[in-house]
């Protein structure tokens, strides 16, 4: 890859006018992940794909007003890939803010709403101190896979992650194989295999 190609990628933090095509990214990469086929129920597709919409929005939207990162990968002006982080320094899984839960209740049901807090509570339970990061969502657009993108967007999230001295590394949970293959070959270790609802998956870490 030559110097001026290297330069028309970059990593940056979303602005809000970026938060809707970051949305569009997440839901394409996430449409047919077992995790959210479960939680969120597929036996009707139009409800299903109302309720991934309705959960993504609302977790954007609250990472936003809660200052979390969220690390966009873009080709000139163009935003191809997301990234976005939870600290530990605000509080998830059962500990979730109330106005948090109504949101995601109303837009994705009650049942939904514990499903994705249960996956945050077993990752929180799996990692090595309390000074850890979740990688929440990590996505491309469609077009953008295969091209080396992933792996500079992970390396991003990465080098971002080196720099807070207040983070230890960073969790995440895998059930897709070639997830799995670029993430270990970025330097996440597996650290527990589990099981979220019928759903088997691993968990993976990045150590500073």
């Amino acid at each position: 890859m030559d110097n001026q190609t290297l330069e028309q990628y970059k990593a940056v933090y979303l602005t809000a006018e970026d938060l809707r095509v970051a949305a569009s990214i997440i839901y394409n990469a996430y449409h047919d992940d077992p995790y959210f086929v479960e939680v969120l129920g597929a036996d009707d597709a139009s409800v299903y794909e109302q309720k991934l919409r309705a959960a993504i929005r609302e977790e954007l939207n609250t990472l936003w007003q809660q200052e979390q990162p969220l690390i966009g990968w873009f080709d000139g002006e163009r935003l191809i890939g997301v990234a976005c982080v939870i600290t530990h320094q605000i509080p998830v899984g059962q500990s979730r803010y109330w106005h948090w839960r109504l949101k995601m209740v109303l837009g994705t049901g009650w049942k939904s709403t514990q499903g994705l807090m249960e996956k945050e509570t077993c990752l929180l339970s799996h990692l090595p101190t309390d000074k850890c990061g979740i990688l929440q969502f990590i996505a491309l657009s469609p077009t953008e896979q295969n091209k080396g993108n992933g792996a500079k967007l992970i390396q991003a999230v990465l080098s971002w992650c080196d720099e807070q001295p207040q983070l230890d590394g960073l969790g995440v949970f895998v059930n897709h194989p070639q997830h799995h293959k670029v993430l270990t070959q970025q330097g996440f270790k597996s650290i527990a295999n589990v099981s979220i609802g019928q759903v088997e998956g691993e968990i993976l870490f990045y150590a500073k």
